[in-house]
Order: C-alpha cells, then structure tokens, then sequence
C-alpha cells in the first residue's frame, strides 16, 4: 500500500514540477512569479528530503498540492488579474478579485494541518483543546510573518511591489488576509480533523510494524 503511495505521490511531483515550470513560462510579472511560487521551490525539497524520516499522511500531501496549484495560478496571472476571480467577483458582484482571498484561505487551511499533524505525531501537545488552539495560532503567526515579507516587498520594491501585494486599493488588505488565514484554519479542523486522525493512526500503526 506504502509502494502505491509512494508511486502515486512521484506521479503528483512530476504533475508539480511541470505546471511550476509552465506557469513561469510567460507570467504577468516575473518578479511577481517568483516570489508567489517561492513557497513551492522551498517546500517540494524539504518534503523530498524528509520523506523517508518524516512522511506525512496522504492528506496532507493532497492538500499541499492543491495549495501549490493556488500559488502557481496567482504567480502567473498575479491574483489581482486571475480570470477565475474575475468570474467570481461577476457572480457575487464583489467590486474586486478576491482571488487573494482564496489564497490566504489557503495559507490557513493547509498549514493548520501540517501543524497539527506535526504537533499529534511529535506528541508536543495534548488535549483536543490546547491543540486545536496552538494549531491556530501557529497559523496567524504565519500569516504574520507573510505579511511583514510583504511589508519588506514593498519597502524594498516600492511601486514594482504592486503586483505581489494585492492590495487593489485596500486598506485593510493585511488585516483581512490574516482573518482569512484565520477562518481557512478553523475551516480545516472543524471539517477534517477526524478523518486526518485516521490517517494519522494508520500511518503510525505502520511506523510501529517496520
């Protein structure tokens, strides 16, 4: 089942590397790019590297390839200018593309988990509680310490930063962005934290079998 897995997770990695690769084929902006995809080209190594000492549950994975194909798809256009928030800005009548909102969305769904599986399987915390509220605030210091790297963006750019802050004329943009992080990780563990328990139970009764 492990040999499946393992099969179907270098199927996903060529699927990553070749869209990364195409979505900086010819981007909006390529500075803008880079820095939006800069996530991926950490993480993919790190979990290659760690894979072996460390894999996470197949959930996870999932998830960080979904999350990867939203920072691709805003690399590319820039999420100010991503067709696909246009079309739902057009259908709720937003009078601006809140693509950047599913980002951060995202910025708080994915990493909630990986913290908490990290966190469940080192056994650093316990109780339901005290772990659902860590987990939480491990992803608004994230969000944080992502919007003080816009901040760093936009003092060292100046105007050329535009396109990676995603402000659209919003002066509340930091705020809100932090609060979606913050509802994408509520939203992940009142939706998923039972079936990532099972995955997490079947992967560490295999840890203890090999």
């Amino acid at each position: 089942m492990l040999m499946h897995r393992s099969t179907s997770l270098l199927i996903a990695l060529g699927f990553i590397l070749g869209l990364l690769a195409l979505s900086g084929v010819r981007p909006y902006d390529r500075a803008t790019w880079l820095m939006e995809v800069l996530p991926i080209i950490i993480a993919v190594p790190a979990l290659c590297a760690t894979y072996k000492r460390f894999p996470f549950t197949t959930l996870i994975y999932a998830l960080i390839f979904a999350h990867a194909l939203v920072l691709m798809l805003g690399g590319a256009y820039t999420y100010a200018r991503v067709p696909l928030g246009f079309e739902i800005a057009e259908l709720f009548g937003f009078h601006r593309n809140p693509y950047d909102k599913i980002g951060h969305f995202f910025q708080g769904f994915v990493p909630a988990l990986v913290a908490r599986e990290i966190f469940i399987r080192g056994e650093y915390i316990r109780g339901h509680k005290m772990l659902a509220f860590i987990v939480v605030c491990t992803v608004l210091a994230i969000s944080a310490a992502y919007e003080f790297i816009e901040w760093g963006a936009a003092l060292t750019m100046g105007q050329g930063a535009d396109e990676f802050l995603g402000t659209q004329g919003d002066p509340w943009d930091t705020q809100s962005d932090m609060f979606f992080a913050f509802i994408g990780a509520i939203t992940a563990l009142l939706l998923l934290s039972g079936v990532h328990n099972g995955q997490i139970q079947r992967l560490q009764a295999h840890e203890r079998t090999t």
